[in-house]
């Protein structure tokens, strides 16, 4: 009666362990808030709004510049004739009177110069520099989006992982301790063996240190589920406080691997944003061969004066146009040592696509055997569970009867318990690599998931 009571216990603790539907959290919620305010995903959609600007300033090449001046401020001028020597004095004048005589004497002179200009310059022709640097900037923005995208889809991939480790966690700290309520009334049971004579000291001995193990293998559970609910507060910016069961996600995916495969190449977000990559070093290697090139602009002025050369009341307006062109003869080889360094930053960048495409193939590949081999561990451990229950239930009436020892009870129990953990494992695996094959063909979206998309990048 005691050991039907403990795994009546036992049957509660896995109970307790299923959340209250009405009031849990659901997967989808969870990944609704960590879409909506994950810091990872914010500062990335940020990098990108900063990545928007860079084809404004781009298209900046084709438009005029204009500038204003102006200036004010006070002018003094002292001006002294130079003395003459041996002057000759004037006839009939008196010498007293004559001002060839007199000494050289100065001038002061006080004047407000003041003045404002214009000033226009417009480019005609840059060697096709600003065409390619528009298009530069706006292959970085498309990448750009696709980086969002890669950083939303690992940010829900890991929030997915999270809720899942905290129910995996939850149940198996429910199921050790459960484990150690039966063994708490095993070990009593087997000391009051020992009394009537039915049990030996090895019995109680074996019962003990089953005892202590289960205690310990509680505390690593306990510290294990404090972890995932850390990890989970770090995703989604809430306690998990009861959350759901989730379902897998498998009726989003392909029917085959090659077919998954196939879309990832053309989807995923991390090939994308190479291609893209790749687009912008491209254009790179032309902005670098538009030094080479005579550039053409015209420029214009006008610019009003007073006050002109300290002299008060002078003035002066002047106005300007002229078409100015420049064209490069000899540049010392700089000019074409950054053509060629260009040209080797687009091969590059082609080739860190195809590394990217290749590294994709075996993800998917990889997560989908995954998948597989975690649906193929459902069936066996259920089918695990259910023999490990049945065989615990027939070592406790042989031992009653005396056919078998206290250590074949306990190793009968720590085999049904095993079972029941790693069937747990396997729910949890399943869900899990439901979503990783979904982020690894590049559809683990807002849209995908139906989550309220709160974002919408700028138009390059």
């Amino acid at each position: 009666m005691q050991l039907r009571r403990a795994f009546l216990r036992l049957a509660i603790f896995v109970c307790l362990a299923v959340p209250n539907f009405a009031q849990a959290e659901t997967l989808g919620g969870a990944l609704a808030r960590a879409y909506a305010g994950n810091p990872n995903v914010g500062q990335q959609r940020a990098a990108l709004r900063a990545l928007t600007e860079g084809a404004s300033k781009a298209r900046a090449g084709w438009r005029p510049t204009i500038g204003a001046t102006a200036y004010a401020g006070r002018s003094y001028l002292y001006q002294r004739d130079p003395s003459v020597r041996n002057q000759t004095p004037t006839p009939g004048v008196d010498p007293a009177e004559d001002e060839a005589l007199k000494p050289p004497g100065g001038q002061k002179f006080n004047s407000f110069p003041r003045g404002y200009g214009l000033s226009v310059s417009q480019p005609i022709f840059d060697g096709f520099k600003t065409l390619n640097s528009v298009r530069q900037a706006e292959a970085q923005i498309f990448g750009g989006r696709e980086d969002v995208r890669a950083v939303e889809q690992d940010t829900l991939m890991a929030t997915a992982t999270a809720y899942m480790d905290v129910l995996r966690d939850t149940a198996i700290v429910g199921l050790r301790a459960g484990n150690v309520a039966v063994l708490k009334v095993q070990a009593s049971h087997t000391r009051e063996r020992i009394l009537m004579g039915q049990a030996t000291e090895v019995d109680a001995a074996q019962a003990d240190a089953a005892l202590a193990q289960g205690r310990s293998d509680h505390s690593a559970a306990r510290g294990a589920l404090q972890a995932s609910k850390a990890t989970y507060r770090r995703l989604v910016g809430v306690e998990p406080n009861s959350l759901a069961p989730a379902k897998s996600v498998e009726v989003l995916l392909p029917n085959d691997v090659e077919l998954a495969v196939e879309i990832a190449l053309r989807e995923h977000p991390v090939i994308a944003s190479a291609v893209h990559v790749a687009d912008a070093a491209g254009s790179g290697v032309k902005i670098a061969e538009s030094a080479l090139y005579p550039t053409a602009g015209i420029v214009g002025s006008v610019n009003r004066d007073l006050d002109v050369d300290g002299t008060t009341g002078k003035k002066s307006f002047s106005a300007a146009i002229f078409g100015q062109l420049n064209v490069p003869i000899y540049g010392g080889g700089a000019d074409y040592a950054s053509v060629r360094q260009a040209k080797e930053r687009f091969g590059q960048a082609r080739l860190a696509a195809d590394i990217q495409r290749d590294q994709v193939r075996a993800t998917v590949v990889t997560t989908w055997a995954q998948l597989q081999a975690a649906k193929a561990q459902i069936v066996s451990t259920r089918a695990a569970v259910k023999a490990a229950e049945s065989a615990l239930v027939d070592m406790r009436g042989e031992a009653e009867a005396g056919q078998r020892t206290t250590f074949d009870v306990l190793t009968a129990q720590q085999t049904l318990l095993n079972a029941r953990v790693a069937h747990v494992a396997a729910q949890r695996d399943r869900v899990v690599f439901s979503y990783s094959v979904l982020a690894a063909i590049g559809r683990l979206t807002a849209s995908v998931l139906n989550i309220p998309e709160q974002y919408r990048p700028a138009t390059p």
